[in-house]
């Protein structure tokens, strides 16, 4: 029964409170501070990279071949 009662007088206090609680409104997401040209920039570093030591990796043994 004193459960009930608490349960009841909780429900009328949230009731009468719930309405006045409103949300918060959100500020606007920041604009992106890259446009991705620098990822594909790295990318394409990184592409570059990979190229090059593939280069020197190979081409002693392609050089070793001719002999």
């Amino acid at each position: 029964m004193a459960a009930t009662r608490v349960l009841l007088m909780m429900s009328i206090i949230l009731a009468i409170i719930c309405p006045f609680a409103q949300p918060q409104s959100l500020a606007p997401a920041p604009a992106p501070s890259s446009d991705g040209t620098s990822i594909d920039q790295g990318i394409a570093y990184g592409l570059m990279i990979a190229a090059l030591l593939l280069t020197y990796l190979i081409h002693p043994l392609d050089a070793y071949a001719l002999f």
